[in-house]
């Protein structure tokens, strides 16, 4: 089963990799203009988000080859990828993997270490929606703001709400399995992977995913990295600050 994709532009292959919970979609804005600089922007829907096949497994690995063989079945060579939160750490093990196929990397908002596991609220929200009892869209959004008062998060979470069927609304991502494997999520790079090619790194000043302790991780598996700090901006630092997030990575990969 090869991922789900929207493609859009000519050009120079650029691969978007979305996070955790995320989806394609949350990217619309930035591959329209990122297809507009000349580039043909493949945003997928990793396994168990969004349009994407469903999957009892889950990992990191598993994730790498399902882009690999993404990139093989549409016969893309040297391609540039965008991986945010969870795709930045695909998008890492890949480059790391399939040095051949990558040619700039640019990682959004997550390093190469261990992230103990921090969505449990998230998790208790989406949990506690039944849908055994067909909620409507605005019944839903009620019950995950008892647990999530920031609205941005939840409407980034509801994203992914859909109508399964005419009465009867789901998820599009696998709950499920993201109950079962929340651990593989902040499993570290490997220490022996190492891409020795140029690397852009992107934190907000906002988020505490980068660290300053953290440059010396960074470095050991990519040697090559630059590591930039964008203004006003948290972990969702495309959403929140979009216009110093294209001009970086517009400057980087042209």
């Amino acid at each position: 089963m090869v991922l789900h994709s929207r493609i859009e532009g000519e050009g120079k292959p650029l691969l978007i990799l979305h996070g955790f919970f995320g989806m394609s979609d949350n990217w619309k804005t930035l591959a329209t203009q990122f297809a507009l600089e000349g580039f043909q922007v493949h945003a997928l829907d990793l396994r168990n988000h969004g349009k994407s096949f469903h999957s009892e497994e889950f990992s990191y690995e598993i994730m790498v080859e399902d882009v690999k063989q993404y990139c093989d079945y549409h016969n893309l060579k040297e391609v540039s990828i965008i991986g945010h939160s969870m795709g930045g750490k695909v998008a890492m093990l890949l480059a790391t993997r399939y040095p051949e196929l990558v040619s700039k990397l640019i990682v959004a908002d997550i390093g190469p270490k261990y992230y103990a596991p921090h969505h449990q609220t998230i998790l208790a929200a989406l949990n506690a929606v039944d849908f055994s009892k067909k909620p409507s869209r605005g019944a839903v959004e009620e019950m995950v703001s008892t647990y999530i008062k920031n609205l941005g998060t939840r409407q980034f979470l509801l994203k992914s709400l859909y109508w399964a069927s005419p009465e009867q609304l789901a998820f599009r991502f696998n709950l499920k399995v993201f109950n079962e494997k929340i651990e593989a999520i902040g499993t570290a790079l490997p220490i022996d992977c190492v891409f020795n090619k140029e690397v852009l790194f992107l934190r907000g000043d906002k988020s505490d995913y980068i660290l300053d302790s953290d440059f010396e991780t960074i470095y050991h598996h990519f040697p090559k990295a630059k590591i930039e700090t964008i203004k006003n901006a948290g972990h969702w630092l495309h959403a929140e600050n979009p216009k110093d997030f294209y001009s970086y990575v517009v400057e980087f990969i042209k």
